[in-house]
């Protein structure tokens, strides 16, 4: 597909309200935080928007990217269509070079494209990019980024992960930059930066494409670990389980069988569950190691709804939509709110397992890729005598979110995609409806020392914790 492509303002339109009506009709938490008037004023304002043609760049990050962030609903959010990303992955396009570790008010460097800039190195402290400062900048590219009701700190993350991918398709590219900087004596500095050309280092563009794109080992097994794994420390102290998803690549029942097993055997009395990057996935992969760590019994939700129980006339428009359709008209029920109730995560109470349950310290990691089936774990482990959560905020909402199906809408004209979760779920045992992610029990940040030494703060916490611990035996 050819990026360069561009669509009329007619067919552009014809997409759009195509996508406003299936949202209304569909989207179960489309007012959830944002008024029907503040939903429609953005409806309105969008659609005058497109005056002229666009390339599918500009139709998503100028339309679809604003439109579907003033849901607040993480899993509401635009996509390329396949060729199109993967022509974008074959032909890079010129970058801002400095990768960043940001969070409020800071940003450090972290990888410079430039490689001969001698200035700008791995640790600087970046003040300001042609006079933005960190707040000016967030405040900016967030208006473009979905989150789930005021959960912002996976922006933060997804920002430290591709900044030069996030600056070039909002604000556009500059052939060069006046950077501000803290230099090793303290001082403010100022220095420019000139656009990188990817064409001109190999080296550079490889680090580009893996930092673009999802790592897909070609082995099976390597594929596997790279979801989950499990250690135990030579001294038996401390076992390290990282899930990094939900999702079913990674033989997730059996796994947990064959660790929890070990743990019981080896009377290991501490426990690290590494969610930082758990993005969510399928249900019963959270619920199946929840019953490993919960020492009561649970469910799913309070409340799972959808807005209909067919997909109607508009299936053709969903991925699988004959299939998504079929499953909820077999799963829902019709009650007096109106709304069609998934009735089995509504009722059904899972129990903790009885001979390996964990009843050791559980330390759960959590940051702001933790979302959606990752933050359903952390909220139902959260509060339990032998659990503390450690980092920084999920990205995924505390009181609920929407998610269990999450086709994609393909726009008919641009083959654009538009991620549609069918229910909204609102969490077991939830707390206030305040638009914010779970928290941690103990709130770790990063450092720019740590982000300089390469150290793990959070585990550094964890065996600060455990030592203190012993020496209180």
């Amino acid at each position: 597909m050819d990026p360069g492509k561009k669509f009329s303002a007619e067919a552009l339109r014809k997409d759009y309200t195509l996508l406003r009506e299936i949202m209304e009709r569909f989207h179960p938490a489309l007012y959830w935080y944002t008024s029907k008037d503040s939903m429609d004023h953005c409806f309105d304002k969008y659609y005058r928007a497109i005056t002229d043609s666009m390339t599918r760049q500009e139709f998503g990050f100028s339309i679809l990217a604003p439109v579907t962030t003033q849901v607040r609903c993480g899993h509401t959010s635009f996509n390329f269509p396949r060729g199109y990303n993967k022509r974008l992955q074959e032909h890079l396009q010129p970058s801002f070079p400095l990768f960043m570790k940001i969070w409020p008010d800071t940003m450090v460097l972290t990888f410079n494209l430039n490689k001969n800039d001698s200035i700008l190195k791995r640790g600087t402290i970046i003040t300001r990019i042609n006079g933005y400062k960190e707040p000016q900048l967030a405040d900016t590219l967030f208006q473009f980024m979905p989150t789930d009701g005021y959960s912002e700190n996976v922006n933060y993350v997804r920002l430290s992960a591709a900044f030069p991918y996030y600056l070039r398709n909002i604000m556009g590219l500059e052939k060069s930059y006046e950077v501000g900087y803290i230099d090793s004596a303290g001082v403010e500095k100022t220095t420019p930066v000139p656009l990188f050309d990817p064409s001109t280092d190999s080296l550079a563009s490889t680090y580009i494409r893996s930092r673009n794109k999802r790592i897909e080992p070609k082995e099976k097994h390597a594929r596997r670990e790279n979801i989950r794994s499990f250690e135990i420390d030579t001294t038996h102290t401390l076992a390290e389980m990282t899930v990094n998803s939900f999702g079913g690549g990674g033989r997730l029942p059996s796994f947990y069988r064959r660790s929890f097993r070990k743990l019981r055997k080896a009377g290991v009395p501490n426990l690290v569950i590494d969610l930082r990057l758990n993005g969510g996935g399928r249900v019963n992969n959270y619920t199946s190691l929840v019953r490993y760590i919960r020492n009561t019994p649970f469910k799913v939700a309070d409340t799972a709804v959808a807005m209909h129980n067919g997909l109607g006339r508009y299936k053709r428009y969903f991925t699988d939509g004959w299939l998504n359709s079929l499953i909820l008209f077999f799963t829902t029920g019709k009650k007096n709110d109106g709304n069609y109730h998934f009735r089995y995560w509504e009722k059904h109470f899972f129990s903790p397992h009885k001979k390996n349950l964990y009843t050791g310290q559980v330390f759960v990691l959590i940051s702001g890729p933790t979302f959606s089936a990752g933050t359903l774990f952390a909220h139902t482990v959260k509060g339990q005598q032998n659990v503390l959560l450690i980092g920084e905020e999920a990205g995924g909402g505390a009181y609920g979110n929407s998610g269990i199906l999450i086709p994609n809408v393909v726009l008919p004209e641009t083959k654009m995609k538009v991620r549609m979760p069918l229910f909204r779920l609102v969490q077991y045992q939830a707390g206030a409806k305040d638009g914010r992610g779970v928290m941690p029990d103990i709130y770790v940040p990063p450092t720019v020392d740590n982000i300089r030494n390469d150290r793990d703060g959070k585990m550094d916490k964890v065996w600060e914790i455990i030592n203190n611990s012993s020496k209180n035996r």
